[in-house]
């Protein structure tokens, strides 16, 4: 039995640029300061590195930041909820096909693993009916740093299936370099998809096991002797 996690901004959907000015608004109102956002690359970031990050860039301490990180993420949860544009995302190639398939596999079963707040991540799978593949997952509301979500993701696994799942057993599927390098911190191979804003070039450079197109593409491979699913 293979265990698939999945990221979901640039991997699964796009929202568009307008879910950036909804997370400035948040930081602003908390900080008085959204940072650098303009130059700033949300690509792969959980939640809460975003608010640490942009805040600090605005002269905020790091201290702060992260202590007042719930208060951001009440902010954005209900802004995005009110705010976000169905007309404006865009469901990535493949990716009902995909998940459709793998659900029906006995021998897969199908989790998150993002860096949105979970709330936020279920607001964004909503419009497209995504919700309905992925009972449980690692959120940003589980950590701040990308690479230490993955644990929470298997101890979740455990929870609801009664099993454990080995790192060889798992598979990250996301678009970014801090996917491939939150799957390499623990050992669980990582199949990236060049759809978000990261090039094939960049994702094979950043050591993913399988680099495809797009989810239109089967996601069987071998890393070494395992089929992953």
């Amino acid at each position: 039995m293979r265990l698939i996690l999945f990221d979901i901004d640039g991997t699964l959907l796009s929202c568009g640029p307008q879910v950036r000015p909804i997370f400035a608004s948040a930081l602003l109102d908390v900080f008085g300061t959204a940072g650098d956002l303009e130059a700033y690359d949300f690509a792969g970031k959980t939640d809460p590195t975003i608010v640490v990050e942009l805040a600090t860039s605005g002269g905020v301490s790091r201290d702060e930041a992260i202590a007042r990180i719930p208060e951001v993420r009440e902010i954005y949860r209900e802004r995005l909820a009110a705010r976000l544009d169905s007309s404006r995302m865009t469901l990535l190639p493949g990716v009902i096909e995909r998940l459709e398939e793998l659900a029906a596999d006995p021998q897969v079963e199908l989790a998150l693993l993002t860096g949105n707040w979970e709330p936020c991540a279920r607001t964004k799978l909503a419009p497209f009916d995504l919700n309905r593949f992925f009972a449980f997952g690692a959120f940003g509301c589980d950590a701040i740093d990308r690479c230490d979500l993955p644990p929470f993701a298997l101890d979740r696994a455990e929870s609801h299936l009664g099993r454990r799942f080995a790192a060889v057993d798992t598979l990250v599927v996301g678009d970014s370099i801090h996917d491939v390098a939150c799957a390499r911190a623990h050992g669980i191979p990582c199949l990236a998809v060049a759809t978000g804003r990261t090039s094939a070039a960049e994702l094979h450079a950043a050591g993913a096991d399988r680099v495809v197109a797009d989810l239109s593409e089967p996601l069987a491979f071998e890393v070494g002797a395992i089929a992953v699913a």
